[in-house]
C-alpha cells in the first residue's frame, strides 16, 4: 500500500507534467476505439438490413451468387428465372407462399436534369418490382405503388436527397433500352439504408425493361408453412427442383450479404487500426521522455527515498504504478474519446452519401476493454526502461543535482545497436530494390522498413548531436546568442533531443515514403500512356457498370471519329498443354485495339492474335506453361462452347496497362458464345479522324450528356484523373496520419515544458544577468524549431528511401518513373519548422512568466 500511495502522489503531484503523456494515451485509444465502434456499427446496420428483408428460404439460378457466375454483371442483364417456377414452388410441401421478384443492379436512374441518383460512395442502384414482398424492409410514406408502366416508386432517402417528389420524372437507362416514368409513391426503409438508391416498378415493366421478356424473375423468395424450418423447407424444395436451382435460407442469404460488404469493411477497419498502431507508436516516445525526465528531476527525491530504506524493486514499481494509473486514466477518456469520435465519422459518411444512423450505434463489450488493455499495456511497457533506470538510482545520489550523467549522451553499447540496425535496414531496403520477384521483394521491403525506422531511433541520440550542430549554424547562428543558447539546450540532452525527434519522424517519414511512392505512380503511369495509348478518347464508367448498348451507338455515331474499338471482357479457363488450367478474364476487342493500345510482343504479331480462331497470351502465362507462338489452347467459355485457339502472339508483361491480359477477337468470342451470354464492354476506345480531335472531343461530350453513368476522357483528362485519385487517396492517408503528428507535436511540447520546469533555477539566472523575457521566449521556440526540424530531416530521409525502394518493386509491375515530389518534400520540412513554433507557445509563455527570485531559490 505504501507503494500505491507514493504512486499516488507522485501524479498528483505532477499532474500537470504528465496532462500531456494522458492526451496521447487518450488520443491513441480513442482513435482505436473509435474504429472498433465505427466498424461494429456498419455491421450492425448491414446485418439488419439482411436479415430483415430476407424470406425464410430464396430460390435462384444455380450459382448466381457464387464466383464462377459472373454473366450477369458483365451481361448487363441478370439471370432469370421462368415464371411457371413460382407455381411449382407454391405447390411444394410446406410452402406457405411464394413471390417473384425482379431486381437488377446494371441500371442508371436520372432525373429531369439529367442528373444521376446513384450513389457518390459505391453503394449500388437497384431497380425492381414492387410486391407484399417489399412490405418486410419498405412502408410507404406518401403515394402509391406502381400500377402501370408510367409510374415508379422511389426510396425516401434518394428522394430526400435529391429533392424528389411526387410527379417528377426519372429516365431508367438499362442494357433493353431507356424508359421515363412519374414518380407515383415514395417508400421508406424500416432500417438504415447504408446508401443504396432503389426504384420500383410494377411486376410487367421491371420484367420487361430490366429482364427484356415478360414470364422471368430473377429470384423466387418463399415464406414457410407454420410448424415447416427454414432447413427442412430448402431440403424440400431442393428435392423438388432436382438441384437446378440455388435454395437458401434466411441466414444463409445474410450471411452471403455480410460476405459481400466484409471485404470493403475490414479494409477500413484495419487500414484505420494502422494508424492507430502509428499514433499509439508515437505516443510511446512522448511517455519515454516524460518519465525519464520525470526520474532524473526526482533523483535527489529517489535517492533520499533509498536512503530511509526503499528498496529498488519498490522504487521501480513505484514507477510502473504511475504508468499504470496514467495509462488507465488516459484509456478511460481514450474510450469515451471513441465513442465520440465513432459518432463524428458516422456524420461524417452521411454527408458524403453513406447513410449511418446513431440508433445503431454499438458498443461491444470487447472495445472498451481492449482499449483499457492497450492504453496500459502501451503506458507501462513505455515507461519500463525509465523505471528500471529510477530502480539503479543510489543513495547518494540524494547528495547530488537532480540528473545523471548518463542522461547526457547516448551509450557506446545504443550508438552501436542503433548503426547496425540501420545498416540491416538499408541492406534490406537495397535488397528490395534488386529484386526481380515482387512477392519476395516485399518481404525484404518490411525488413528494411522496420530495421531502419528502429535503428534511426536507437541512434538517434548519437545523430542528435551532428544535425543539431548543423542545423544551428544553418538557422540559429542568425539570431546571436539567444540561439546559441537554443543549441546548447538541444544538445545538453542529446537522448531527450533523439526521442523527442524520433515521434516526429515517424510520420514524416510514412509521409515522404507515401508522397514518392504515389507522384512515382502518376508518373510512370503518364510516362506509359504517352508512349503505348494511341487511342484519342476513352469511354467507361467509374463504377465499372457495362455500356449499354445505346450509348455504344451514340459514340459510334459521333461525327468526327475514324473509328471506335470495343472492348468486352469476356470469362474463360484455359487449358495450357502443359494440362493446367486457370480461370481467366479474356480479353474480346476489335482488331483496331492493336493500335489503341501499342502492347510490346515478345514474339508473333499482335494484330494476328484478332484473326479467325486466334489468341495472344502474356509472357508470364507463356514461360509458366511453356507455350510458345503456334501453340494451341483449349478455351471453355463460360456459358458457352469449348474451343481450341491458336497462340499467334506473346506480349511483355513489362508493362503496367493490361498486364497479363489475354487477347482475342469479338468475332472469336461470339462465335463460341451465344448472345445473350456475350459481355456487354466495360471500355470504348475511340481514334478521332485526323485534325478533328477538338471537334471529336466536343461531339463525344454532347453525345454522352444524356448518360451521365459514363466518363468521356481525352488523353489529358485521363492522367488528371489518374493523378486526382492518387492525390484524393495521399490526402486520406495524410489525414490519419495527422494523428500521429498531433501526438507527435504534444511530445515536443512536452518535453519544452519538463525541459523549462527542470531548468527553472538556470532560467532565473539568465534573467537575473539580464536576458529579457522576449529573448528567452525566442530561445525556447528556436530549440524547439530546430528538435522539429531534426526530426523532419531524420524522416524525410528516411521516407525518401523508403519510397525509393518501394519503387523499385513497383518497376516489376510496370511502374517504372522515380519521380521525386521535391515540392511536397520542401513543405513538409518548412512546415516542421512552423510545427516547433507552435509546439513552443505555451512553454515559452510559461518560462516568461518566471518569477525570477522564485526561479533562482528552487532547489
Amino acid at each position: 500500500m505504501s507503494v500505491l500511495r507514493t504512486s499516488l502522489r507522485n501524479v498528483l503531484a505532477h499532474k500537470g507534467r504528465m496532462a500531456l503523456s494522458a492526451v496521447a494515451v487518450l488520443l491513441s485509444v480513442a482513435f482505436v476505439s473509435g474504429t472498433l465502434v465505427f466498424t461494429d456499427t456498419m455491421n450492425t446496420t448491414f446485418d439488419k438490413l439482411f436479415a430483415m428483408g430476407a424470406s425464410d428460404v430464396t430460390v435462384s439460378p444455380k450459382g448466381a451468387a457464387t464466383e464462377d457466375d459472373d454473366s450477369g454483371p458483365a451481361t448487363g442483364r441478370p439471370e432469370a428465372l421462368p415464371a411457371s417456377l413460382v407455381e411449382q414452388v407454391a405447390a411444394a410441401p410446406g410452402v406457405r407462399s411464394a413471390q417473384g421478384v425482379v431486381e437488377s443492379m446494371s441500371v442508371t436512374v436520372v432525373d429531369s436534369r439529367n442528373k444521376n441518383m446513384g450513389s457518390t460512395t459505391g453503394a449500388p442502384t437497384i431497380a425492381g418490382n414492387w410486391s407484399d414482398n417489399e412490405l418486410r424492409s419498405f412502408e410507404i410514406a406518401s403515394g402509391h405503388a406502381p400500377r402501370g408502366p408510367t409510374d415508379v416508386l422511389v426510396d425516401a432517402d434518394t428522394a430526400e436527397k435529391h429533392g424528389l417528389a411526387i410527379g417528377d420524372e426519372l429516365r431508367t437507362i438499362a442494357v433493353t433500352g431507356d424508359f421515363t416514368a412519374r414518380i407515383s409513391g415514395i417508400a421508406a426503409f424500416k432500417v438504415t439504408n447504408p446508401g443504396a438508391a432503389v426504384v420500383w416498378f410494377d411486376t410487367a415493366t421491371a420484367q420487361k425493361q430490366l429482364l427484356g421478356g415478360q414470364g422471368l424473375f430473377t429470384k423466387v423468395t418463399v415464406d414457410a408453412e407454420d410448424g415447416t424450418g427454414q432447413r427442412e423447407l430448402k431440403r424440400e424444395l431442393a428435392a423438388e427442383l432436382g438441384g437446378k436451382y440455388q435454395v437458401q435460407t434466411e441466414e444463409e442469404v445474410a450471411d452471403a450479404g455480410r460476405q459481400d460488404v466484409a471485404g470493403f469493411l475490414d479494409v477500413m477497419k484495419y487500414a484505420m487500426l494502422g494508424f492507430a498502431g502509428i499514433a499509439l507508436l508515437v505516443g510511446v516516445f512522448l511517455i519515454v521522455n516524460t518519465f525519464s525526465m520525470l526520474v532524473a528531476q526526482r533523483t535527489r527525491e529517489i535517492g533520499l527515498m533509498r536512503a530511509i530504506g526503499a528498496g529498488r524493486s519498490q522504487v521501480n514499481r513505484s514507477v510502473l504504478l504511475e504508468a499504470v494509473l496514467l495509462g488507465a486514466f488516459g484509456s478511460v477518456l481514450g474510450v469515451a474519446a471513441g465513442v465520440g469520435l465513432a459518432v463524428g465519422l458516422m456524420e461524417l459518411m452521411s454527408a458524403v452519401g453513406m447513410e449511418l444512423s446513431t440508433g445503431d450505434l454499438t458498443v461491444r463489450w470487447t472495445t472498451p476493454v481492449v482499449g483499457l488493455v492497450l492504453g496500459v499495456v502501451v503506458t507501462v511497457v513505455a515507461a519500463y526502461v525509465p523505471a528500471r533506470r529510477a530502480g539503479r538510482i543510489s543513495p547518494m545520489a540524494a547528495l547530488r543535482d537532480a540528473g545523471t550523467p548518463t542522461d547526457r549522451r547516448a551509450g557506446r553499447v545504443r550508438g552501436a545497436l542503433g548503426l547496425l540496425l540501420t545498416a540491416g535496414g538499408a541492406a534490406a531496403l537495397l535488397a528490395a530494390a534488386r529484386s526481380t520477384d515482387a512477392a519476395g521483394g516485399s518481404l525484404f521491403l518490411g525488413l528494411g522498413v522496420v530495421l531502419s525506422l528502429v535503428g534511426f531511433v536507437v541512434v538517434g541520440p548519437l545523430l542528435a548531436g551532428g544535425v543539431v550542430r548543423v542545423l544551428g549554424a544553418v538557422v540559429l547562428r542568425v539570431f546571436g546568442p539567444v540561439g546559441r543558447l537554443a543549441e546548447r539546450n538541444a544538445l545538453r540532452n542529446p537522448r531527450r533531443t533523439g526521442a523527442t525527434g524520433a515521434a516526429l519522424m515517424i510520420g514524416l517519414a510514412l509521409v515522404a515514403g507515401l508522397a514518392v511512392v504515389g507522384s512515382s505512380m502518376v508518373a510512370s503511369a503518364t510516362d506509359e500512356l504517352d508512349r503505348t495509348v494511341g487511342a484519342d478518347f476513352i469511354v467507361m464508367s467509374p463504377t465499372g457498370q457495362p455500356i449499354v448498348p445505346q450509348a455504344e451507338r451514340a459514340m459510334k455515331e459521333t461525327a468526327g471519329l475514324d473509328h471506335v474499338t470495343e472492348y468486352r471482357i469476356v470469362d474463360t479457363v484455359l487449358t495450357a498443354p502443359d494440362g493446367s488450367r486457370t480461370k481467366e478474364g479474356l480479353v474480346a476487342a476489335d482488331p483496331t485495339y492493336a493500335g489503341d493500345l501499342r502492347r510490346e510482343t515478345v514474339s508473333g504479331t499482335l494484330a494476328d492474335a484478332y484473326g479467325e480462331g486466334a489468341m495472344s497470351v502474356g509472357s508470364l502465362y507463356a514461360d509458366e506453361h511453356g507455350i510458345k507462338v503456334g501453340d494451341s489452347l483449349t478455351v471453355a467459355f463460360q456459358g458457352g462452347e469449348t474451343t481450341r485457339l491458336k497462340v499467334a502472339a506473346i506480349t511483355s508483361d513489362d508493362a503496367a496497362v493490361d498486364k497479363g491480359a489475354a487477347y482475342t477477337s469479338i468475332a472469336t468470342a461470339a462465335k463460341h458464345l451465344p448472345a445473350e451470354k456475350m459481355p456487354k464492354n466495360v471500355i470504348l476506345f475511340g481514334k478521332a479522324t485526323d485534325g478533328q480531335e477538338a471537334a471529336a472531343y466536343s461531339a463525344l461530350k454532347k453525345a454522352f450528356a444524356t448518360y451521365p453513368q459514363y466518363d468521356v476522357r481525352d488523353q489529358t483528362d485521363y492522367k488528371k484523373n489518374l493523378e486526382d485519385q492518387v492525390g484524393q487517396l495521399l490526402n486520406i492517408v495524410y489525414g490519419l496520419l495527422a494523428l500521429a503528428i498531433i501526438v507527435a507535436v504534444l511530445g515536443v511540447v512536452n518535453t519544452l515544458a519538463l525541459s523549462v520546469v527542470e531548468r527553472t533555477r538556470e532560467i532565473g539566472l539568465m534573467r537575473a544577468i539580464g536576458l529579457s523575457r522576449r529573448q528567452l521566449r525566442r530561445m525556447i521556440r528556436l530549440e524547439s524549431v530546430v528538435i522539429a526540424l531534426f526530426g523532419a530531416l531524420l524522416g524525410l530521409g528516411l521516407g525518401l528511401g523508403w519510397g525509393a525502394a518501394a519503387q523499385k518493386l513497383l518497376a516489376l509491375e510496370g511502374l517504372k518513373v522515380l519521380e521525386i515530389p521535391w515540392p511536397t518534400i520542401g513543405a513538409v520540412f518548412v512546415g516542421s519548422a512552423f510545427v516547433g513554433l507552435i509546439a513552443a507557445l505555451v512553454p515559452a509563455f510559461r518560462a516568461g512568466r518566471m518569477n525570477v527570485l522564485n526561479a533562482i531559490a528552487t532547489e
